[in-house]
């Protein structure tokens, strides 16, 4: 590409981000980064329908390992978040070089930081798994799966910011492309390795593994042939310790977020551990099932963060409230029908992982039916810390990040049981998020009043 078609390349793009009508442009790029968290949610999902059919133990192995993989999505998501925020307020400001800089650098720091994972997970494997809540039953199912999930970290962690900066110029579709091809993948490598070459829980994980692989090199093909507007070269990684800190820093809420995930998860397992390996199955199964229906919500606020960090950048805060917005109406309309569906068919979901298996789906439907009414508020409350975070407002993204699965949860888990056995488990994640959308309402009062007055000193 010659400089002057790269300069009107970049040109239309920053017009794109601040001009074009806002809902049409949030939901264009909703759609792609909905669809690529859907595809992040099956590769998990696809896992543990294939592996239920080996029983509740190897079930409940995934739901296990689920807790390290939300670690590694953590660091990944972070690093690719916070390089996402700065990338479209360094473009909506005209600064690419400034953008390139963060581009490789969050991918270089996840790529090491994913290393770091692999060989502290590697060390004593069983000791890992029961750190993360797997019953002795469980635990041959546990080390075959979590071995490949740790070998693979590195590339995991950096697939994630190769995403995520695509996303940051406005391209969520290219990010698409690469998640859904390996997504596709992975279901049948899936079907392939477990039952062709009766590889059981292990060729769930190598799946996952080659899937994961495959969309890396997708996704790296992309910026490698220029398809991308900004390049990552390693030549380019800062030097500068900083960088890495404002890279982490910006992303710290989704860290939170999704560390605070993975605590949640172990304290979870630990919690129902005593009710058997029936209920771990079922409780597993239902979180899977719930984080599908939520990354659909995430992708639609990945969707409209770089319109409002593009807006932001470029002084129209009029634009960055309208993308809100848009956002908050897709995600109200999507939640009270995925809610509708979720209470009249549960039982039904449940059985397509384990049919004929009575208690999973009684645990499991039940589950469900609680987690209807927080799915209509659980978009605004998704967004509510979005708009923080990709604005750059890392303390107040920092603590609406804590809530749902840290401030909230941590106290819910380790009281309902007492009180409400195996009931209160099913509560805790439902009441966590209703609270946590009553906390953002007075923090989005304060962000829209704020939006008001900065957009009234530049028309000064």
């Amino acid at each position: 590409m010659s400089v002057s078609a790269a300069s009107e390349s970049k040109k239309s793009e920053f017009i794109k981000m601040t001009e074009s009508p806002v809902f049409p442009l949030v939901l264009k790029l909703s759609i792609p980064t909905s669809v690529s968290m859907l595809i992040t949610s099956i590769y998990n999902l696809a896992d543990t329908y294939f592996v239920s059919s080996l029983g509740n133990s190897a079930t409940s192995a995934v739901g296990v390992v689920f807790a390290i993989q939300s670690i590694i999505q953590a660091i990944g998501y972070g690093f690719g978040m916070g390089a996402q925020s700065l990338i479209s307020r360094r473009l909506g400001e005209k600064k690419k070089e400034e953008a390139e800089l963060y581009a490789t650098s969050g991918f270089v720091a996840s790529f090491v930081m994913g290393a770091v994972i692999m060989l502290l997970g590697l060390i004593d494997l069983p000791f890992v798994m029961r750190l993360f809540g797997s019953t002795e039953t469980a635990l041959p199912y546990a080390c075959d799966y979590g071995l490949w999930i740790l070998i693979g970290a590195p590339v995991f962690c950096s697939s994630f910011v190769l995403n995520n900066i695509l996303r940051g110029e406005g391209k969520a579709s290219l990010s698409m492309i690469g998640l859904c091809s390996g997504g596709i993948l992975n279901i049948g490598l899936d079907a392939l390795l477990i039952y062709v070459f009766d590889m059981g829980v292990a060729g769930a994980a190598i799946a996952t593994m080659i899937s994961q692989i495959v969309s890396f090199g997708i996704l790296a093909v992309f910026f490698i042939t220029g398809k991308s507007s900004l390049h990552v070269d390693v030549r380019k990684t800062s030097r500068r310790l900083f960088d890495y800190v404002d890279i982490f820093r910006v992303g710290l809420p989704t860290v939170f977020r999704q560390s605070r995930g993975s605590i949640a998860t172990t304290l979870l397992n630990h919690t129902v551990r005593p009710y058997g390996d029936a209920a771990v199955a079922a409780v597993s199964i239902a979180n899977k099932i719930y984080m599908l229906l939520r990354s659909m919500l995430i992708g639609v606020g990945q969707g409209f963060q770089p319109v409002a960090g593009f807006n932001y950048g470029a002084k129209r805060f009029d634009r960055v409230k309208q993308s809100f917005n848009v956002a908050a109406v897709i995600g109200t309309v999507y939640g009270i029908t995925a809610a509708a569906v979720l209470y009249f068919f549960s039982g039904d979901i449940i059985a397509l992982f384990r049919s004929g298996d009575t208690e999973v789906i009684k645990i499991g439907g039940q589950m469900l039916r609680y987690m209807c009414v927080p799915l209509i508020v659980l978009g605004y409350s998704t967004f509510v810390n979005q708009l923080f975070q990709g604005l750059g407002y890392v303390t107040p993204a920092t603590i609406l990040a804590s809530c749902r699965q840290g401030i909230f949860f941590i106290p819910l888990v380790l009281i309902l049981p007492r009180f409400m056995g195996l009931t209160g488990i099913e509560l805790t994640q439902s009441l966590s998020d209703v609270l946590t959308f009553v906390v953002s309402v007075p923090f989005h009062i304060w962000m829209i009043k704020h939006l008001t007055a900065l957009q009234k000193e530049t028309e000064k």
